[in-house]
């Protein structure tokens, strides 16, 4: 026989972006605790509101299975003494496994006597050990931010205020704190009541009643449903961002969408600046045109039904007329900030006590920029521009606008920046130069923005790791991992010339300034190796196989371009329809760097060449070298690769002609030579040993 399971945990709001993990991490325990007891069951589902959490199991067995298997201890050698008796080995593995020490037994298993028992376990019936299996699931979840309450122990997302626990009909005896689990649960706070679970395949639907919708799902597509229903009635495009639905969804427990308007005047303020208010502050949805501007209009979420919906969208208007009003008047109080006066206020704003103020790091930034501007060796308008941009790109900190919205960093700064006169290059790198700020956001389309962009990112990273700040786990206060991807990402979209050496002896100049805490060699090393995942993770973005992009890796990342190319190149061959032919071509080139290995540095001398197979290979390679290194300096990675391939037989051919280590010692030295020679150049592309067939 079989019954359903209900657990459900009732609690104080639970912070939105609390919800679904905690939901899901509920699922897994209470699925892992019954595969662990042999509680067989038929599915599991788990529910969420803000007050609560559940799993609903189907068909959970009575009684658990039985068990019945030879479990392996100890080898014969170990489980046996000097005398033939049991060693303390072999009497802990029969305590261990509930069986008295004559009941052990040996078995052979690949030539060796191993010790074994026959454990046996019957199962009981499951209720009785609910209890203490739903309790230990409670205190064996972890939250990113815990609550003690009263007198007792266990820390939670939130206080538990019930519980339902049924198995079948029967009420499970657990109590966790001071609360007793029953088969009461509670309905929306202000719409419902208390009411009776007399089955678990009755919860969602008496909760329904009760004004809860405790599917997630379900409640997620009541509210898409309303949203588009209502832009299709007003001919609106709601922006529906992701996170913001995220969020309302684990806010409310019966949704109701409904809209508002606000006063016309304040589209005079940036529209990111009203967008950025509503959803962030009001949890609203903005309104846009079919051209995507902003409308005056906001869309919302109730928890509760539709009684009264108009004076609780009036109530909302209300609430954000005074939020936009506090955003015109810091629009408008900025704007008569000089960004010169501004600058000044960096001077008094510490960003670290051992890398100096915000006015210290915009001046670092300047002058890396001008490096870098330099070393790529753009045009002198575009320089002057950026060296314009890094001086002014944090002035917008220090405005009423972004110290109220910090999300608007760079943005209003690109607005002032055009209000006070400054060019448009230099306005628009203000904001470009944070980008890519996230996984999956573009990098700086302005050449101008991008270099201020890596000046302020290398700078940062350059600096901490100098002082000994280096990311370790998932410790990453600074968000160094973030911005050494986003500095990658620049490189590569932008197609610079700049190796990552480059761009970190330039830093590491401007920070040596300030004299380095730590080595500048080990610091240089340190920067290299924590390079080497971000440029393997864009490998990876980039659909390369981890073999190739570890095999292209080992023959150096410096130059992000040439990498990028070498890695699709490699792989377009290794996953390719010729793929068994250039099989072939890497286990030549395997051969040619394992005895490569064996060479003295000395230079090959053709008149030592006496085989009619290494002169030919020799004269082959003397024509391809100079064809290999051109295209690879032009980034043609594919061609050289092609260059490098077109030797195959010639390899073989030498292979199979030639006795490399042959007796005379000049001979034998003067043809590991030639193989060393053109190892070295192979190196260059990949290290073709680390591919996987």
């Amino acid at each position: 026989m079989a019954k359903d399971l209900l657990f459900e945990i009732g609690l104080e709001e639970v912070p939105a972006r609390f919800v679904r993990a905690a939901m899901n991490q509920l699922k897994d325990k209470t699925a892992k605790w019954l595969d662990d007891e042999r509680i067989s069951y038929g599915s599991i589902e788990a529910y969420a509101t803000p007050r609560r959490l559940a799993v609903l199991v189907r068909e959970a067995a009575e009684v658990q299975t039985d068990v019945h298997e030879e479990v392996k201890g100890p080898s014969r050698k170990i489980a046996l003494d000097d005398q033939g008796a049991w060693s303390k080995a072999a009497l802990g593995f029969a305590r261990s496994q509930g069986v008295e020490p004559e009941q052990l037994f040996f078995k052979e298993l690949q030539g060796v006597e191993y010790v074994y028992a026959n454990k046996s376990s019957l199962g009981t019936d499951t209720i009785s050990v609910l209890p203490e299996g739903l309790r230990s699931i409670v205190f064996g979840m972890s939250f990113p931010k815990n609550m003690r309450w009263g007198a007792h122990e266990l820390r939670f997302v939130r206080p538990i205020r019930w519980m339902v626990a049924l198995f079948g009909t029967a009420i499970i005896p657990l109590q966790i704190t001071d609360v007793q689990a029953g088969n009461i649960t509670r309905g929306h706070r202000f719409l419902g009541q208390d009411t009776v679970i007399d089955e678990p395949a009755n919860y969602v639907e008496l909760l329904r009643g009760q004004q809860v919708i405790v599917d997630v799902n379900e409640r997620e597509q009541l509210i898409v449903a309303q949203i588009n229903e209502l832009a299709k009635e007003r001919g609106w495009n709601i922006a529906v961002k992701e996170d913001l639905l995220e969020e309302v969804l684990f806010l409310v427990e019966t949704p109701s969408v409904l809209s508002g308007g606000f006063d016309s005047s304040f589209l005079d303020i940036p529209q990111e600046a009203l967008i950025t208010s509503m959803r962030e502050h009001q949890r609203y949805f903005p309104v846009m045109d079919n051209e995507g501007a902003l409308l005056p209009y906001f869309v919302t979420v109730r928890n509760g039904n539709r009684a009264a919906i108009e004076q609780v969208a009036k109530g909302n208007e209300k609430v954000l007329r005074a939020r936009l009003s506090d955003a015109k008047f810091f629009y408008a109080e900025d704007q008569k900030l000089a960004i010169q006066d501004a600058l000044l206020k960096l001077e008094s704003i510490v960003y670290h006590e051992e890398l100096g103020t915000l006015s210290d790091k915009v001046a670092r930034i300047r002058a890396i920029a001008d490096r870098i501007a330099a070393a790529l060796a753009i045009d002198s308008e575009a320089a002057s521009d950026v060296s314009r941009a890094a001086d002014i790109c944090k002035f917008d900190l220090v405005t009423q606008m972004v110290y109220e919205f910090p999300e608007l960093q760079g943005i209003m700064g690109e607005d002032y920046a055009r209000k006070a006169g400054e060019r448009e290059a230099v306005a628009k790198a203000v904001f470009e130069h944070y980008q890519p700020r996230f996984a999956g956001e573009r990098a700086p389309a302005s050449i101008v923005g991008a270099i201020v962009s890596l000046a302020d990112k290398i700078d940062t990273i350059a600096g901490c790791f100098s002082i000994g700040i280096i990311p370790t786990g998932s410790q990453d206060p600074y968000a160094l991992r973030r911005q050494a991807a986003g500095i990658v990402q620049v490189i590569i979209s932008h197609g610079m010339a700049l190796p990552l050496g480059v761009l970190f002896d330039l830093a590491l100049d401007v920070h040596e300034q300030r004299s380095l805490k730590r080595n500048r060699d080990e610091i240089r090393k340190e920067l290299y190796d924590f390079f080497a995942l971000r440029v393997k993770n864009v490998l990876s973005e980039n659909g390369v196989r981890y073999d190739v992009a570890d095999a292209v890796m080992a023959s150096g990342y410096d130059d992000l371009r040439l990498t990028v190319e070498r890695a699709s190149a490699l792989f377009a061959r290794v996953s390719g329809t010729d793929r068994a032919e250039f099989k072939l071509v890497v286990e030549a080139f395997n051969r040619v760097a394992n005895l490569a290995a064996k060479a003295d540095s000395q230079a090959v001398n053709p008149a030592l060449l006496v085989e009619a197979a290494e002169q030919r290979l020799y004269e082959r390679w003397q024509e391809t070298k100079p064809q290999f290194e051109q295209a690879l300096t032009q980034g043609n990675a594919a061609e050289a690769l092609d260059r490098l391939a077109a030797l195959r037989v010639d390899i073989t051919s030498f292979f199979d002609s030639v006795m490399v280590m042959a007796e005379d010692d000049a001979i034998r030295a003067n043809r590991l030579a030639l193989l060393a020679d053109l190892s070295k150049e192979v190196s260059r592309s990949a290290d073709f040993a680390k591919l996987v067939w």
